[in-house]
């Protein structure tokens, strides 16, 4: 992969996130897709890469072919992040000043020891080494043309550790070091690092997730009511790019937990035992809204609205 001319590169701005020249992967749906949108917005133009081309086409047709390419990459790929860079390079007609690396795989409902090999494998190639590769291959770009940011989405499983989850944890965990080491690396150079870690959000990131189906009703009812819109999601993730912070912890739930794990731990650990015991009496044939409507008797004065 070479450089693009140095006389090509895009103008510095104040707020990184309007007039962006962006790469977003996982833009086929869910907050990959939110942020394209949002960065079309703010006038800017997006390269929407997905493993899935139709899906990020979809992402397209509704911004627009003036503002948006779709892509296919499979981001578990070094070769493929290689050729993404590249053929991004050629459409805005330089190195973008934007990368999110977001494509991520959902996983969990199995202790360590039990979970599949393959589910470890999965998981971490598209979770962590996705990362590992966006960064790799993007920052050099970013750090000759002196201005820009990458924003890499991790998750609140990042610090809190749930049990029942090991690779997803143990992938968002190296995410946020990722994004830690690489913010460090390049204090001084005009490019911004900034790490999301939201808890629920209404994405289909459950639809393809490597859960067993006892739990994947529970969590996919979870997102359905409580999860915040990625567009949202996007909004107060590039504002807060545009202001330099590194940490996005944007709903309560994930500011309690971030705060729990650090100031209470013992509590806090006491707590996920039970979450992992409760886990694992959960029969195969679970019905979510049969656990909802049971947590919340006829007296209770918490009414839920279907």
């Amino acid at each position: 992969m070479t450089a693009p001319d140095v006389g090509a590169y895009p103008r510095r701005r104040p707020k990184i996130s309007h007039g962006a020249s962006a790469v977003v992967t996982g833009a086929g749906s869910g907050i990959g897709r939110g942020f394209a949108e949002v960065i079309v917005a703010r006038g800017g133009r997006v390269v929407c890469a997905d493993i899935n081309l139709a899906s990020a086409q979809e992402t397209v047709d509704k911004l627009g072919a003036a503002n948006a390419l779709a892509v296919a990459c499979d981001v578990s790929s070094y070769d493929e992040i290689v050729k993404l860079a590249d053929t991004a390079a050629d459409w805005l007609g330089h190195a973008p000043d934007l990368v999110i690396n977001n494509a991520g795989i959902g996983t969990g409902g199995k202790p360590i020891g039990e979970v599949s090999m393959e589910d470890w494998t999965t998981t971490i190639g598209i979770n962590m080494w996705g990362m590992i590769y966006g960064c790799q291959v993007f920052t050099p770009l970013l750090r000759e043309q002196g201005f820009g940011g990458i924003i890499n989405v991790s998750s609140a499983a990042s610090f809190a550790a749930a049990p029942l989850m090991g690779p997803y944890n143990v992938s968002k965990a190296a995410v946020l070091a990722l994004s830690e080491t690489l913010r460090a690396e390049l204090a001084g150079t005009g490019v911004r690092v900034t790490v999301l870690c939201p808890t629920a959000v209404k994405t289909n990131i459950l639809e393809g997730a490597r859960i067993p189906s006892q739990l994947s009703g529970v969590a996919s009812t979870v997102f359905k009511w409580v999860g915040v819109s990625p567009e949202w999601i996007a909004k107060t993730t590039l504002n807060a790019h545009d202001r330099g912070r590194l940490y996005v912890v944007p709903q309560p739930d994930a500011k309690l937990i971030w705060a729990m794990k650090r100031h209470a731990p013992v509590p806090y650990s006491w707590g996920s035992g039970i979450i992992s015991r409760l886990g694992r009496l959960l029969p195969e044939d679970t019905d979510p809204r049969e656990l909802w409507d049971t947590a919340y008797d006829q007296e209770s004065p918490v009414k839920v609205v279907r």
